[in-house]
C-alpha cells in the first residue's frame, strides 16, 4: 500500500538460526502436513535442508519471512485471517508480469491454505542492493512491460485482487473510460458513502466520472499490464542496481493508470523522459494526472480515514472547475 507507515508497522526481528531441517523421514510426514510451507520447500522447491529462517520486515496486512536451504531461497508470506484468494491474485499478477520478460519482479511459486486458518505464497527470493539504482533505468522498463503486457480481453484481470486490503474488482469491460468509472472511481466512492456517510464526496465523485470523457479525447487506450499500485514500498533494486517491482495489484488498464501512486512514489525527470521514450506521452496527459491519483488518494481514505479526504474531494472539485460540470 501506499503510505510509508505500512513498510514499518513492524520491526523486522532479530535472525532466528534454526537446527538444520532435512528432507523428512516417514515418520515425519505427519508432521510435515500440518505445514505445507515445509512441504512444498522439500518436495517441489527440491530443497533437501531448511537451513534458516529470518522474519522479514514488512506491512502490516501480512508477515513475512525468508526461508534459506540448500537448493534456493524463497520468500514466504502468510496471512492467518484472509483465505488464499488474496495471495491467488497476488501470484496471477507476478507471473504476468514475469511473462514479460521485462522488468525483473519475483517469480511465484506457490499459493496454498494454511491448516490452521489463513493462507501463504511462496515466490522467488530477491537479494536487494544497498543502493537506490537509476530511475531512467525503472521508466524505460515500466514502459516496456506496458508494451509487451497485453490483453485481448479489454480492461480488467482474470481475477477481483486487492489494492492493500480493499477489494479491487477486475471484470472484463471494452471501454476504459466505463472501467475507470465504475470499477475505480464509483467504487471507491461508494465504499466512502458507505463506510463514512461521506454523500458530498460521492455526488460531486459520480459528477466528474458523469462529465471525464472530455478528458480522452484524441487519446488511444490500449489495455496494458499495470503494476497498480507503483509506490517507493514496492519498487527496489537488486544486487545489479536493476528495478524490481513488488506486492502487485495486477490489472489491464491505460498505462497512465501506473502513475496513480506518483505522489508516493518520488519519480522524477528522468524516470518520465526514459518511460516516454518507449511509450510516447499522449494528447492531455498532464490534464489527466490527477485523475489516476484520485482513486488512490480515495483507497487511502476509505482504509486510513479522513486524513486523505481533503487531498480526495480538492481533485474532484478541480475537475468540475475545470469540466464546467
Amino acid at each position: 500500500m501506499a503510505v510509508a507507515s505500512l513498510g514499518i508497522c513492524f520491526s523486522a526481528r532479530p535472525n532466528l538460526l534454526l537446527r538444520s531441517l532435512s528432507r523428512p523421514t516417514h515418520s515425519a510426514m505427519a508432521a510435515m502436513s500440518e505445514d505445507p510451507i515445509r512441504e512444498w520447500i522439500l518436495t517441489e522447491g527440491k530443497a533437501t535442508q531448511i537451513t534458516k529462517i529470518t522474519s522479514v520486515g514488512g506491512g502490516c496486512i501480512s508477515l513475512a519471512t525468508h526461508y534459506q536451504t540448500d537448493a534456493a531461497s524463497f520468500f514466504v508470506k502468510t496471512n492467518r485471517s484472509i483465505g488464499p484468494e488474496m495471495f491467488e491474485g497476488e501470484a496471477l499478477g507476478l507471473e504476468a508480469m514475469y511473462q514479460t520478460r521485462t522488468i525483473r519482479v519475483p517469480k511465484p511459486h506457490k499459493v496454498g491454505a494454511l491448516p490452521t486458518g489463513g493462507s501463504f505464497i511462496i515466490m522467488e527470493f530477491v537479494k536487494f542492493g544497498s543502493s537506490r539504482g537509476n530511475q531512467a533505468e525503472l521508466g524505460r522498463k515500466l514502459a516496456e512491460m506496458h508494451k509487451a503486457g497485453k490483453s485481448s480481453k479489454g480492461f480488467g484481470f482474470e481475477v477481483d485482487n486487492t489494492i492493500g486490503s480493499t477489494p479491487q474488482v477486475n471484470t472484463w469491460s471494452s471501454d476504459w473510460i466505463e472501467f475507470y468509472g465504475e470499477k475505480r472511481l464509483g467504487y471507491q466512492l461508494k465504499l466512502a458513502k458507505d463506510r463514512y456517510g461521506d454523500s458530498a464526496i460521492y455526488q460531486k465523485g459520480c459528477t466528474l466520472i458523469q462529465n471525464m470523457a472530455s478528458l480522452f479525447e484524441d487519446v488511444v487506450i490500449e489495455p496494458c499490464l499495470l503494476h497498480g499500485d507503483l509506490w517507493s514500498g514496492n519498487i527496489a533494486y537488486d544486487k545489479n542496481s536493476e528495478p524490481v517491482i513488488l506486492d502487485p495489484a495486477c490489472y489491464y488498464g491505460h498505462n497512465e493508470a501506473d502513475f496513480g501512486m506518483s505522489w508516493c512514489a518520488g519519480f522524477g525527470e528522468s524516470f518520465y523522459n526514459a518511460y516516454f521514450k518507449v511509450m510516447p506521452k499522449q494528447p492531455g496527459f498532464e490534464r489527466r494526472r490527477d485523475l489516476y491519483l484520485l482513486y488512490h488518494y480515495l483507497n487511502h481514505y476509505n482504509l486510513f480515514g479522513s486524513g486523505y479526504r481533503s487531498s480526495a474531494m480538492s481533485i474532484v472539485d478541480d475537475y468540475l472547475r475545470m469540466l464546467k460540470a
